[in-house]
């Protein structure tokens, strides 16, 4: 990875148009080919970037160019579009380039299958006497997280997210009209149940007579600490 911080100017032309007017930057050319352009701010977001397959050029400036202050300029063009990113360098403060080696990649902690596989081992926290009917229930517009059945033997539907909203209530929804077609399964209720849950989501879901079901993530894993607690 090359890390650039310089003074410049940056147009983007293609898909659309944008231009940052000249200021203090970071440019990161990375090996794939990807340029991001980054100010001291904003979070991790770049300000404006080419992704790779692309091809960067360097090049002199015209006299023009020149006259106004420009050393050279980076012309990055996308290998698929014609999209194009042209920076113009004033003033180079700091120039370096890294080996980061391969990366492993990121593993997520705490995503829907971990959620789904713990509710299964603990599905009493659906309720006392609950079973456990399976995972990944199919169905003909795609898996239901979790089946199991109450005491009573009524089937319960289990749809499982990290964080609740509408779509996922919605998803719930038609799962259930699914599944109370089966004579095997009807009647069968619904529980969403996520680690948060939006207000709109639930007051959607309660208004279908689904049970949400707020999921403790430390607590499943056994990482909660009741003594630390104030309340």
């Amino acid at each position: 990875m090359r890390l650039v911080i310089a003074t410049c100017s940056v147009t983007y032309s293609g898909r659309l148009n944008a231009h940052l007017a000249q200021a203090r930057r970071l440019l990161m050319v990375k090996a794939d080919g990807a340029v991001l352009i980054h100010s001291d701010g904003g979070s991790y977001k770049p300000l404006n970037w080419m992704s790779a397959p692309a091809t960067m050029r360097v090049s002199a400036p015209d006299d023009e160019a020149a006259e106004a202050g420009v050393q050279e300029i980076w012309t990055v063009t996308a290998d698929k579009t014609d999209d194009t990113l042209r920076i113009l360098l004033s003033e180079i403060h700091h120039d370096s380039e890294h080996d980061l080696g391969r990366d492993p990649g990121l593993v997520k902690d705490g995503v829907e299958s971990d959620l789904q596989r713990l509710l299964a081992e603990q599905i009493e926290l659906l309720g006392s006497g609950h079973q456990l009917i399976r995972r990944e229930h199919p169905t003909p517009i795609g898996p239901v997280d979790i089946l199991a059945r109450t005491p009573a033997g009524t089937t319960v539907a289990v749809e499982l997210k990290r964080r609740g909203d509408i779509d996922g209530v919605e998803q719930l929804t038609r799962y259930l009209e699914l599944l109370n077609r089966d004579p095997l399964l009807s009647p069968v209720r619904g529980v969403f149940a996520a680690q948060q849950i939006k207000p709109q989501a639930r007051t959607l879901a309660e208004d279908r007579g689904i049970e949400c079901l707020v999921l403790d993530y430390d607590a499943m894993r056994g990482l909660d600490d009741a003594d630390s607690r104030l309340f």
